[in-house]
């Protein structure tokens, strides 16, 4: 009985590597996709080679990420634009942004994806800051100051998000193991009650 308990516990015994869950995510960023690669404990991948592909495996392009993790790519088609980084040990971060969104950073109608189906972007430059009276160096420059400022926030919320996927994890493992407990309670109970 209490090898069968020690067993159990070896193998459900939650492992490092759950810890470390990639985090990777894509948004649109004026006229650019700004991206972030790192790992839910907080580390984020720095100078990090992300690839571009479309939806056909044809690589598109290529950047790198800065010392937070984070990155910037300015598209050219309005197609969907895969993001992929190799980070080592089996982890392989990708994120995807559909071609609607793509469309609405050129402010064009999405091209039709190998799905074979065409996409109205939605609203043209939905992210930029749309402020008349105001130079195109200031919107950029206003736009760049919104960015750094949402990163961090940004950054707890998706650590947030895993931290909670892991302590649902970890309190299904506890439920688990009580049924187990009163499984092997009930059964003893009945051995016991049977030779009285």
């Amino acid at each position: 009985m209490i090898r069968i308990l020690l067993l159990l516990v070896t193998v459900l015994a939650p492992l490092p590597a759950l810890a470390h869950n990639v985090i990777a995510s894509v948004f649109p960023s004026g006229d650019a996709i700004e991206g972030e690669v790192g790992f839910s404990s907080g580390d984020m991948a720095a100078d990090l080679v992300i690839e571009v592909f479309d939806n056909n495996g044809n690589k598109l392009g290529e950047t790198r990420t800065d010392a937070d993790g984070f990155f910037l790519f300015t598209p050219s088609q309005p197609i969907t634009h895969i993001f992929r980084g190799n980070l080592g040990a089996g982890h392989v971060a990708e994120a995807i942004m559909p071609a609607a969104e793509v469309a609405g950073i050129l402010g064009e109608t999405a091209a039709a994806d190998s799905a074979g189906a065409s996409v109205l972007a939605g609203t043209i430059g939905s992210m930029a800051p749309q402020m008349p009276g105001l130079s195109d160096d200031t919107r950029a420059e206003l736009a760049k100051m919104l960015r750094d400022e949402l990163r961090p926030i940004r950054q707890e919320l998706s650590a947030y998000k895993n931290k909670s996927d892991f302590q649902s994890v970890l309190g299904g493992i506890g439920y688990i193991f009580g049924l187990f407990g009163l499984g092997f309670y009930i059964a003893a109970r009945r051995k016991l009650g049977g030779k009285t």
